[in-house]
């Protein structure tokens, strides 16, 4: 199962993709992005702060042809590091991230975080220096070297202040999204701007014992479809329109969160939605002003 949904500008962004998060090394990134694709992947999400972009580069070069795809055929974010947050600092970081991927263009590029390192989460220069990369973002759009720009980890307060200035309305914002943390205001506010709305931490933590998978409402559903866990929650999500970005080192696990060829009823789809959890997992993008 691999569906596609379109972005506000008419860039199709497929509906799942493989996250690489915490996926560092020549060896382990070259066997990943290998099963991924050959699991059916035709999207990848990096970062800068990732420390990957080379290897998945690399990767990607080496095994798209034994795959029989070309680069039109996928589709490859990448994100700005806080450290590079400015107008002429951030096209730098957006050209070096088109070097180390060995690509002619990204299909988008986000800014990864609404702070700035190194600066307290309360300095009015962080809203100054992400707009100032918004800015930078618009012109490399308009140059055709990105074919979508977007936010990750923004707020609705933090999207307003950037809608005030932008003359191109981001075309994603990636969060957190799960059953446990739902940010429905957010969600319907990226919804109203055409913002499509993108997770991460489908699944909760990194840590072996993820309270999300291990949720029983979660496990009971699981269960009863004859499913795991991770597909239940990724299919919420699927199900809802929502992008996301499963990722694992482990070859039966990226096969699994891809096959995502069922349903979730109505009532599971309710329960999973009113688990009354408001538990965040990954950092806060609320304390950065």
């Amino acid at each position: 199962m691999q569906k596609v949904g379109t972005l506000s500008n008419g860039v199709f962004m497929p509906l799942i993709g493989f996250g690489t998060y915490k996926i560092r090394g020549h060896e382990i990134i070259s066997s990943v992005t290998k099963a991924a694709l050959q699991a059916g992947y035709t999207s990848f999400d990096t970062a800068a702060i990732y420390r990957n972009e080379s290897e998945l580069g690399e990767a990607l070069e080496k095994f798209l042809p034994e795959v029989g795809l070309t680069r039109e055929e996928i589709f490859i974010t990448s994100k700005l590091s806080p450290s590079d947050q400015g107008r002429e600092k951030c096209k730098e970081a957006f050209y070096l991230s088109l070097s180390n991927l060995k690509l002619d263009y990204l299909d988008l590029f986000l800014i990864h975080w609404p702070g700035v390192k190194n600066l307290k989460p309360e300095d009015p220069k962080n809203r100054e220096l992400r707009n100032q990369s918004w800015a930078s973002l618009e012109e490399i759009y308009k140059s055709g070297k990105v074919r979508a720009i977007g936010v990750s980890n923004y707020s609705v307060a933090q999207l307003k202040d950037l809608l005030q200035h932008a003359s191109v309305v981001p075309h994603v914002n990636q969060v957190e999204y799960h059953p446990h943390y739902l940010q429905s205001e957010l969600k319907q506010f990226c919804c109203s701007q055409g913002i499509t709305f993108q997770a991460y931490s489908s699944l909760g933590t990194t840590v072996k014992e993820s309270p999300l998978l291990q949720d029983q409402k979660v496990t009971s559903v699981a269960s009863r479809l004859s499913r795991s866990p991770a597909q239940v929650l990724l299919r919420w999500a699927t199900q809802q329109g929502v992008g996301i970005l499963p990722k694992s080192t482990n070859e039966e696990h990226i096969r699994e969160n891809i096959q995502l060829d069922f349903d979730l009823s109505a009532e599971d789809l309710e329960a999973l939605s009113n688990l009354n959890i408001n538990k965040k997992y990954a950092w806060d993008p609320l304390v950065v002003f």
